[in-house]
């Protein structure tokens, strides 16, 4: 007979252990600035990712926009980040989404992250460091939100083309 799983009571056996565990002490650092990056709102998303032009290092990109978003804004404003954001988000999207093709959903964060940026590393991206690389898998894993936010400011047409959603079917992005 299985042990009653913790928090359950008079014995009853749990079906899911919902403790909470912490991320796998190997996990590469990228994977919870990922996990960070997901929570941001579209756009902080869009302003992360044109502030990657400037700087291609996620570290300094998080530390721009904290200064941004307290007013520290120097020779940048947050709306022209937002926009310059939005206009790369415009330009690669297609290639993003061309290369999650047939990548299955994922409940898990960390997973989904490992697998998103694993799929850009061969994409066709134009000039894409780690900073670049870590907005736009955040950008692809929140599409729906970033998508209309990049109609909002560019207009129709502005996310490029390629599969919007996931195959409810299949649970992979993309056509085969």
């Amino acid at each position: 007979m299985p042990e009653p799983a913790p928090g359950t009571a008079n014995g009853a056996v749990a079906e899911f252990d919902t403790r909470f565990s912490l991320p796998a002490v190997n996990d590469p650092p990228d994977v919870e600035t990922g996990v960070i990056l997901m929570g941001l709102d579209a756009d902080r998303l869009l302003a992360g990712l044109g502030l990657t032009s400037l700087t291609d290092e996620p570290a300094l990109v998080a530390l721009a926009m904290d200064h941004l978003r307290h007013g520290v804004t120097g020779h940048l404003g947050a709306d022209a980040m937002v926009v310059a954001g939005a206009e790369r988000w415009r330009a690669v999207r297609a290639a993003v989404a061309h290369a999650n093709r047939g990548i299955g959903a994922s409940g898990s964060p960390r997973q989904a992250w490992r697998n998103t940026t694993r799929a850009l590393d061969g994409a066709d991206l134009g000039p894409a460091g780690p900073g670049t690389t870590a907005y736009l898998a955040a950008c692809w894993l929140r599409h729906r939100d970033v998508d209309r936010r990049v109609t909002a400011l560019l207009g129709p047409g502005a996310t490029g083309t390629g599969p919007p959603d996931r195959d409810p079917r299949t649970g992979t992005y993309g056509a085969g």
